[in-house]
């Protein structure tokens, strides 16, 4: 292991300023060295053995403490502190994340150690800092600028020559649509060899921007793609569950052939950890071959039970269930009798004229918009492997992802609620603007989009809470949604 040099007192003693400056930088810091150090098992001072250190001290507790924690910086490697911080509390401090960065940056020679905690621990503090507004939007690196300004200073956001591959693998970012789609290619690895390339450049503050963004970006979009198959493996658990299926074959994702599905909910619910080990290309690569076949096992298990005759499926599924809409939608395509009563909603729906329904002044609340997306979705459910669905209001077609369409399908709770209003909320402007289109008549729309600003606001007030909740996925995919219904109301208002 590379040996490291840090800075800590050495000879003459210190200003006494001077010293209570890195004192108080030393009392930032010092829970985090102490949860790493019962985290690894490692000695703790006795003296120094409480959390939060005395804001009085002494030489002999001055040094005998940073002298600990140059020691701790020598062992400690980057995935534990990424274990540590993303498991606690202590990744929601500011004031000891910016302290850990700054005394790292500090340091006169640096191993490449150091620089893999730098660029960690950089992104982590653009994550936890960054405001709502900007945390699901095309960054800049202005935007980095801003947000990391407490750490760096300020720093000239224009981008350097040598830093241009994170650019273009940022541009082509925003082409994936899954995560399979992603691991065909070796982006983590581009991006450590663009690291690793860089030498003592990696530490121009231009650089460090250049990565936060790059780093930001490909977890959002991993993070985006991976709650993409969690929801629909949780989602095909519930169904397959409702139709009374207690095991499954999980070969796909190196199980058995009967493995239970109480354990593949728990493996879903684990996956809501963020990566834990070494976040290399191949840890991560194998994470998500294990989710993709395991989203693979619970979508063949679906399909057998949704094939199975409906004599046999009516007396084991429950009436109301999420698996019982979809097989009545399904009979209702084959002329059959669906197994529920006639007097659902979705058959009183189905039983008015297809004008009304196309009208988009019949569709100008929520509670009409709603009915009409709910009943696509249930009379239509998405195929296999398909990442995006189309539903039809008006004259307007709206693309709606995966986590969109379970909100309206299968979950309960204020983030499902939240989600289905960012939906309607998109389709009512898409709707009314397509009519202002074709009519010229805009009273709808101004109506719409009325609307529609309120919703923004209390979705983007919902994702704040669920960011500083520490609910990764709510706050994600509230965030892309509300992203759309931006999309929708910046390209109405251009009519």
């Amino acid at each position: 292991m590379d040996k490291t040099t840090t800075l800590k007192p050495q000879g003459a003693a210190k200003p006494d300023s001077a010293r209570a400056a890195q004192w108080e930088e030393v009392r930032a810091v010092f829970p985090i060295y102490l949860a790493l150090s019962k985290q690894l098992g490692m000695q703790i001072p006795s003296s120094t053995a409480k959390r939060n250190l005395p804001e009085q001290f002494d030489v002999e507790t001055f040094t005998r403490t940073t002298e600990w924690l140059d020691s701790m910086d020598q062992h400690v490697q980057a995935h534990q502190l990424r274990k540590l911080l993303q498991m606690s509390t202590l990744n929601a401090s500011e004031e000891g994340l910016r302290a850990l960065i700054q005394r790292h940056l500090r340091k006169l020679k640096k191993t490449n150690i150091d620089r893999d905690k730098i660029d960690f621990l950089l992104v982590q503090y653009f994550a936890l800092c960054a405001p709502a507004k900007i945390y699901h939007k095309n960054i800049e690196l202005v935007d980095v600028a801003l947000v990391i300004h407490p750490v760096l200073g300020k720093v000239d956001p224009a981008p350097l020559a040598w830093c241009a591959p994170l650019e273009h693998m940022i541009e082509a970012l925003r082409g994936f649509r899954s995560l399979r789609e992603i691991l065909k290619t070796n982006f983590i690895e581009q991006g450590r060899r663009v690291k690793e390339s860089a030498g003592g450049m990696f530490y121009d503050p231009s650089a460090l921007l250049a990565f936060i963004r790059f780093n930001f970006l490909l977890r959002r979009t991993l993070i985006e793609l991976m709650h993409a198959d969690l929801i629909a493996i949780r989602s095909g658990v519930n169904q397959l569950e409702a139709g009374s299926v207690r095991l499954i074959d999980c070969q796909n994702s190196g199980m058995s052939q009967a493995e239970p599905i109480a354990r593949i909910r728990e493996m879903a619910n684990e996956w809501k950890q963020p990566f834990q080990t070494e976040y290399t290309e191949r840890s991560v690569t194998q994470a998500f071959d294990t989710l993709l076949g395991l989203r693979k096992d619970v979508e063949l298990a679906m399909e057998k039970a949704l094939g199975k005759q409906q004599e046999g499926l009516k007396g084991a599924i429950p009436q109301g269930s999420a698996l019982s809409r979809a097989t009545n939608a399904a009979a209702k395509a084959k002329g059959a009798q669906p197994l529920e009563a006639s007097k659902s909603r979705a058959g009183e729906r189905a039983a008015q004229p297809a004008e009304q329904l196309d009208d988009p002044a019949a569709v100008l609340d929520f509670e009409s918009g709603m009915e009409q997306v709910w009943e696509q979705l249930i009379a239509t459910p998405p195929t296999r492997g398909r990442s995006m669905t189309t539903v039809k209001v008006g004259g307007a077609r709206i693309l709606l992802s995966s986590w969109e369409v379970t909100a309206f399908v299968n979950e309960d709770g204020p983030s499902a609620e939240d989600l289905r209003r960012a939906v309607v909320a998109r389709v009512l402007v898409t709707a009314a603007m397509e009519s202002a289109k074709q009519t010229g008549n805009a009273t709808a729309l101004d109506r719409a989009m009325s609307m529609a600003r309120v919703e923004v606001t209390r979705l983007q007030e919902r994702i704040e809470a669920a960011k500083q909740a520490k609910d990764t996925e709510a706050a994600v995919n509230l965030g892309i949604s509300t992203k759309r219904l931006l999309s929708a109301i910046d390209e109405a208002e251009k009519l």
